[in-house]
């Protein structure tokens, strides 16, 4: 072999190596951006999702306090909080979900102690809500209500009993 059959066959397989690198590079970048979008669109249905749910407690407690008295203390502040969900809610929808990271993210620096409380109250509504779906469901490992999934005792006698040190 002459050393110019060596160099083109060098630079044929450099050519077809660059196109390989080239065709596995946009593959990559296809591959990519399409994760990106599902990803964003997920995002996006769970954003509104949540912003349907907010909305439903927030017509829920409407309808509570038009139960209530006119013009009682209770009525005057379950009207406030359902506003302020229904406004939430309608944020929630029109923003873009960066947009909403980004407010949060303010929030925590600029309210540290409000950021947290939001964080524990959203923790605690969204194991309640999950425990009554699993409820619901029959996937919870004893009968809906009875807490003894959580060691609660309804009956006094057993309460008495595990106060005792024993088990009933």
């Amino acid at each position: 072999m002459t050393q110019d059959q060596t160099t083109t066959i060098s630079k044929e397989a450099a050519s077809v190596v660059g196109g390989v690198a080239a065709d596995l590079q946009a593959a990559a970048v296809h591959t990519f951006e399409s994760t990106v979008a599902e990803v964003k669109l997920q995002a996006n249905d769970a954003k509104t999702n949540v912003a349907n749910d907010v909305k439903d407690v927030a017509d829920a407690l409407r309808r509570a306090s038009g139960d209530l008295r006119g013009g009682s203390a209770q009525e005057r502040t379950l009207g406030q909080i359902a506003s302020t969900l229904a406004d939430a809610s309608n944020t929630m929808r029109d923003k873009d979900l960066g947009e909403i990271l980004q407010a949060a993210s303010r929030v925590a620096r600029e309210n540290p102690m409000l950021f947290l409380g939001g964080a524990a109250l959203l923790g605690f509504a969204a194991s309640r809500y999950a425990k009554a779906s699993s409820d619901r469901s029959g996937n919870a490992g004893s009968a809906p209500g009875t807490g003894k999934a959580f060691g609660f005792v309804n009956n006094p006698d057993q309460q008495a009993g595990r106060q005792q040190g024993t088990t009933a």
